[in-house]
């Protein structure tokens, strides 16, 4: 079959993961690592006195909690969960509306100082969009699907795509096949007509391989090491590139 549809990565990929840092210092911020720990303890000591030690524990393993579920069974809990999982484990309670306020400031984080794009990424997506339909498949950490898609926006890509899944929305992650499934029932396309573009490895290219889709490792803005064991059908490291190369699959 020939190459219909073309699905993206986020963070890495469109975004630059943490290209905010230096803006958010540049304005006298807080990194958004230690804002978050900061914004949670602070409403907490509210309440009640809280050490901060402890809350910055407790938020420690709750990070390193979500990563092991992340890359181990393929779920990203929301903000919300991740919230109510601290308090849980602090054995805390919020009112609603302080706690609705505190998930909404960790969610918003990234639009009110966005993240850069990659070099060249704007151009080279409204140039893909005119010859294959494009859709994203992105992970949801902290910034929601409905916020990456205001990034999106925010970078004037966001038409340039005719799909959208988010892990929040599908309840599952990459490399689980139900991202990748509902990509081809948004798109109306089988998966030997589609390619995926990411910059994980075990995620993006063996997601995308194991439903039966081509699958480019990128590494313009991070590269894992992978490029020499990677099964990817190619790598490639900007923009300029990408297009050629996509054109050559197609072709193929």
């Amino acid at each position: 079959m020939s190459l219909k549809g073309v699905t993206f990565d986020i963070w890495e990929t469109i975004l630059v993961d943490g290209s905010d840092e230096p803006k958010r210092s540049a304005q006298g911020m807080r990194s958004k690592s230690d804002e978050r720990r900061h914004l949670f303890w602070s409403v907490l000591d509210d309440q009640a006195p809280l050490d901060k030690a402890i809350s910055d524990a407790a938020f420690h393993s709750q990070e390193a909690a979500f990563r092991k579920v992340w890359h181990g069974i393929n779920v990203t809990w929301e903000v919300a969960d991740r919230i109510d999982i601290l308090l849980d484990g602090l054995n805390r309670n919020l009112p609603r509306n302080v706690r609705e306020e505190l998930i909404a400031k960790f969610e918003e984080m990234e639009l009110r100082v966005p993240p850069d794009m990659i070099d060249g990424a704007r151009d080279a997506i409204a140039e893909l969009a005119n010859r294959y339909d494009l859709c994203i498949i992105s992970d949801t950490i902290y910034t929601p699907g409905r916020g990456l898609r205001d990034l999106l926006t925010h970078h004037g890509v966001d038409q340039y795509f005719k799909g959208f899944v988010f892990s929040d929305h599908v309840g599952r992650s990459k490399p689980d096949p139900d991202c990748f499934h509902s990509a081809a029932t948004q798109l109306g396309l089988d998966f030997p007509e589609m390619l995926h573009v990411g910059d994980r490895d075990a995620k993006d290219v063996a997601g995308a391989q194991a439903v039966g889709m081509q699958a480019i490792l990128f590494t313009a803005a991070r590269d894992e090491g992978s490029t020499e064991t990677t099964q990817a059908d190619a790598v490639v490291s900007t923009y300029a590139d990408l297009i050629r190369v996509i054109d050559d699959i197609a072709l193929r």
